[in-house]
């Protein structure tokens, strides 16, 4: 269980920092990159690695209640993979408003 926790929290600290300086880095050459092409490697691996530290916590979570470690780790994989992408998904509809409208577009107060 810790070991999932600890690397969801290693890999999400990885993740922000890798995506904040994505988007540093198109906001200074916006005109030679398209903000969905920096999405490679460098940020999906983090994500990866959070994904897996999350199933395995929840996975050993289950297994605390005393369910069989099969039925836990599916129940885990499956909560995990639908969340990641809905989550992978949601990131890219961020990233075009913000390619579209620049940073007024993610302002919720106006």
């Amino acid at each position: 269980m810790t070991i999932g926790l600890f690397m969801g929290f290693t890999s999400g600290l990885a993740f922000q920092g890798t995506l904040k300086d994505r988007v540093q880095y198109w906001s200074k050459n916006q005109s030679k990159y398209n903000l969905l092409q920096l999405q490679g490697a460098p940020l999906t691996l983090p994500f990866l690695g959070m994904a897996v530290g999350i199933c395995l916590f929840l996975g050993a979570g289950l297994i605390v209640f005393g369910l069989p470690a099969w039925f836990s780790f599916s129940i885990s994989f499956a909560l995990t993979l639908l969340t990641a992408l809905l989550v992978w998904y949601q990131l890219g509809k961020v990233l075009q408003q913000l390619e579209a409208g620049g940073s007024k577009a993610l302002d919720l107060d106006e």
